[in-house]
């Protein structure tokens, strides 16, 4: 995931082997196949066989089979038939724009978004148009919707919710699981009810300072009823998602300690006014729903940091590119990733791991930095023995991928990581892998690709280094996914790649899920 996208051609054809190197018995058993793919799709088949043979010259085969991983391919056969492949799937123009609205415009996560956003919306409308409501009923129908907001990102909610799903029998008919599998858009709900907060918030910072009354108690009240709204804007305003991408430390930092302010700002506010309360304090408390939300709400955000530690390391250089980190403080199960941070009230960063009983035993699992950005890179210049983590492993995208029978595994670069967590699981479906990456023996070492052939013994691999550049994977993967007769493909790359693979399938009716910027 740390290569730079480069913008691919119009067509990277799969080549079907006629020929392979030889290599010792060990290594032809333990070989995966190199895929080799021309950027031209007007060329003929012999001018497409001298562009292969010249991409392929002797010192790339040369260093490619001083790997000893590759069954190296250096024909090129069946040109047409691959290129034909991908007719099946061709796209009108009326599915081009009827897609883009379905699966762009209005994708699950917009839709989760608007239908939390817009019901509070119309409620909040209502409500203020009969004139008759209270600043407390607006102060409660804001905390209720922090609530939801902050229990989809509480780890024990997240975890139950991907099992609950990710339990659903395979027998389950394939529209309710395609469906189930979209659980990870959760954040929709988390992002539609933070909105909708801000707006009751905003009725209520309204009505009070409307019926305010100037004395020493509810000016102080006044002022930390627009100290939250101050601090509810920032969290919303930091979280669209270009800032959020772009500026990402500035994002996490402002979201959680904005957040721990506005929950002890709330307390205060609370106390303050039960205190002039008539009916007196105990009995308001009691009888106010925001009292008991804000009880939920601390305990949920105290319990991750309760479970803070600093645990040992042991890194290991896969390359200049990459460090794989074994851990032994806990188990890890299939899908579940974890947290990580060099420093606790810094920027925290989180990984999916698998399980290491495969190939490092004295270990419990790992997980797989390559260098993407300031943390990764400095974690692989220098090779940390502590990190601390935070929380519980948490289950992710891959976890719901368990209620399909077959399914392709779609990867570019560091990508490899999270979808080695397949070979945790016992019960997992059966897949093939699909890895574009740069020099993947030189780059992860033996025992990565050792492992990626447990998910798939004859994994497809398109090397960037030898190719040149990297190809359109899409005739490749419309390829596997017919003869393999999948329910679903699996996609995990960098957001710009995975958001553009995944739609080139759903446009053409084929079920497709990855990981999206908030999931």
């Amino acid at each position: 995931m740390e290569d730079r996208i480069q913008e691919p051609p119009k067509a990277g054809l799969p080549i079907t082997p006629d020929q392979t190197a030889t290599h010792s018995p060990e290594n032809t058993r333990q070989s995966v196949q190199l895929i080799m793919a021309n950027s031209s799709k007007t060329h003929t088949s012999k001018e497409l066989r001298q562009s292969v043979q010249s991409t392929m010259s002797d010192s790339t085969i040369s260093s490619i089979d001083k790997e000893k991983r590759f069954t190296v391919i250096s024909t090129v056969s069946d040109i047409e038939a691959q290129d034909n492949n991908d007719s099946e799937f061709n796209l009108s123009q009326t599915r081009k724009h009827l897609g883009f609205v379905r699966y762009t415009a209005l994708n699950v996560y917009r839709r989760l978004f608007t239908l939390a956003f817009i019901g509070n919306a119309i409620a909040f409308i209502v409500i203020m148009a009969r004139g008759n409501a209270t600043p407390l009923d607006l102060v409660n129908a804001s905390a209720i919707n922090i609530l939801v907001c902050g229990l989809c990102r509480q780890p024990l909610v997240v975890n139950a919710l991907f099992i609950t799903f990710g339990s659903i029998p395979r027998s389950t008919p394939m529209r309710l699981r395609r469906l189930a599998c979209k659980i990870f858009h959760l954040g929709g709900v988390h992002s539609g009810t933070g909105v909708a907060a801000c707006v009751w918030y905003i009725g209520f910072a309204a009505l009070y300072t409307y019926y305010y009354r100037p004395s020493p108690k509810s000016t102080a009240v006044l002022v930390l009823v627009w100290l939250v709204l101050a601090l509810l804007l920032a969290i919303i305003a930091v979280a669209h998602p270009k800032f959020r991408s772009q500026k990402h430390d500035y994002f996490e930092l402002t979201h959680r300690f904005s957040n721990w302010i506005i929950l002890l700002v709330f307390w205060a506010l609370v106390l303050m006014l039960a205190s002039d309360s008539s009916v007196g304090m105990s009995s308001f408390l009691v009888n106010l729903p925001a009292f008991w939300i804000i009880i939920i709400l601390t305990l949920a955000t105290i319990h991750p940091w309760l479970l803070l530690r600093r645990v040992p390391v042991k890194a290991e250089a896969l390359s200049a590119h990459a460090v794989r980190l074994h851990f032994s403080h806990t188990s890890v199960v299939f899908g579940q990733g974890i947290s990580l941070a060099r420093h606790p009230l810094a920027d925290w960063h989180s990984f999916a791991s698998f399980v290491d009983r495969y190939d490092t035993p004295d270990t419990k699992f790992s997980c797989l930095v390559s260098k993407a950005g300031d943390w990764t890179r400095a974690t692989i210049a220098a090779q940390p023995t502590h990190l601390w983590k935070r929380g519980i492993p948490t289950y992710g995208f891959g976890y719901v991928m368990r209620m399909f029978h077959r399914i392709i595994v779609v990867t570019t670069g560091s990508g490899i990581g999270p979808c080695l967590s397949f070979i945790g699981d016992e019960n997992r479906p059966k897949m093939r892998v699909v890895w574009q990456t740069r020099s993947p023996g030189q780059t992860y070492g033996a025992r990565t690709m050792d492992l990626v052939r447990r998910m798939d013994p004859d994994p497809v691999i398109l090397d960037t280094s030898a190719l040149g550049g990297r190809r359109d994977m899409m005739p490749v993967i419309l390829r596997l996914f017919k003869e393999f007769e999948a329910e679903a493909v699996c996609v995990i790359s960098n957001p710009v790649m995975t958001k553009r693979i995944v739609y080139g399938l759903e446009l053409r009716g084929v079920p497709a899920y990855g990981p999206i910027f908030d999931s």
